[in-house]
């Protein structure tokens, strides 16, 4: 059987407090004109948000959300393959609507959404909320824990009528630098699951933290300095069996990818 082409997720922020990039591409036109920007990069999807996810974010009103990625998701569909990254129904349903063709979850809860409309679906794994996600979790076995989540949400997904689903760790998403590593170390047991394998590491907080450790400095490394703990984790997981990446920084992702044999 030939091996499956490695794809790239490429991110597009509408939200004025994203970790990343907030604020950079609130303005419609500005967001479209990245999105489409990262496809011309070789990005397969654009993932559009309009919810920060970061550790501590305050929940987003349903319509201020809506009204933040609609416009841009009816823009870049005809161009681009466009995912919604959402945790509400609602806004997930105004996406497809919109030409949005895969629901990308965070709360691994809206598979009834994705199976209605005949989209794809991604179930990320996440403990807590994002407002508190960060406060001392702590886990038995990490791996096993959101391997098991994440094949329970699957074959839910499965059994509802979703032709398509992905499994993402959520890297970063209620989990320890520690945590992390682990769950990057052991994609195979998550690859092993027979879903395919979508991850995120890009410009998260605990590469700040590792590069910082490298360096022998005390702070992290800020946000826009993390682009090669980025490159380097988005290829371990292409290598690891992933089957897509989720990229801020596509160019680069693409290139480093390719360098290192992977098959886009």
């Amino acid at each position: 059987m030939a091996q499956r082409r490695g794809l790239v997720m490429g991110v597009v922020n509408v939200t004025p407090d994203s970790f990343s990039d907030g604020g950079r591409h609130l303005d419609p036109e500005a967001a479209v004109a990245h999105g489409r920007a990262l496809a011309a990069a070789g990005a397969d999807v654009v993932d559009v948000g309009g919810e920060s996810t970061r550790p501590g974010a305050d929940e987003v009103p349903e319509d201020e959300e809506r009204a933040r990625v609609v416009p841009v998701v009816e823009a870049l569909a005809p161009h681009v393959r466009v995912s919604i990254d959402t945790r509400k129904a609602g806004v997930a349903e105004a996406a497809v609507a919109a030409g949005a063709t895969l629901v990308n979850d965070v709360s691994a809860s809206l598979h009834e959404v994705a199976a209605a409309h005949g989209v794809g679906w991604v179930a990320m794994h996440m403990l807590g909320a994002p407002k508190t996600m960060q406060r001392d979790p702590r886990y038995d076995d990490v791996v096993a824990e959101v391997a098991a989540f994440l094949v329970e949400r699957a074959d839910r997904a499965r059994g509802a009528g979703v032709g398509e689903v992905w499994i993402d760790p959520g890297i970063g998403f209620g989990k320890t630098a520690a945590h992390n590593l682990a769950l990057l170390a052991r994609l195979d047991v998550l690859v092993a699951t027979g879903h395919p394998v979508l991850v995120g590491t890009s410009r998260k907080r605990f590469l700040g933290a590792l590069l910082a450790e490298a360096d022998g400095v005390a702070a992290p490394v800020g946000t826009d300095d993390r682009l090669e703990g980025s490159v380097a984790t988005a290829v371990w997981a292409f290598r690891s069996g992933a089957a897509m990446v989720r990229a801020h920084d596509v160019a680069a992702t693409v290139a480093a990818a390719r360098a290192a044999g992977v098959r886009l």
